[in-house]
């Protein structure tokens, strides 16, 4: 799995071993406590999704692992790409809802200084 961030690199995420039916484990290369967070957040509000977490050894000089294991049959990498997509849309939510109100803010300061 590889996405191509806003900042131009790629994310590199490595499924770790050894891989239970209902369980996952990834590493993901160079992000830290916000996306792990987000996604952790996101995963657990899923009902299928029976726990989710992840660990930083070191903010500095290690990867994050993230795991999740699911219930009732759904694949873990399911509920991650779902997971994937709901924040791909709040973080678009965000980017939109930005966008006007600083839009908003800048006509009023445009109309306070004349």
């Amino acid at each position: 799995m590889e996405r191509e961030p806003c900042r131009g690199m790629k994310m590199k995420i490595k499924i770790l071993e050894p891989r239970k039916e209902q369980e996952l484990k990834i590493e993901i290369e160079g992000e830290g406590h916000s996306f792990c967070n987000a996604l952790q957040k996101v995963l657990l509000e899923d009902e299928t999704v029976e726990m989710a977490g992840y660990n930083l050894p070191h903010p500095l000089i290690s990867n994050p692992i993230v795991y999740v294991r699911t219930k009732n049959q759904r694949k873990p990498e399911a509920a991650l790409r779902e997971a994937a997509q709901k924040l791909q849309q709040r973080n678009n939510e965000f980017r939109e809802a930005f966008k006007r109100a600083l839009e908003t803010w800048q006509k009023e300061q445009g109309q306070t200084k004349s």
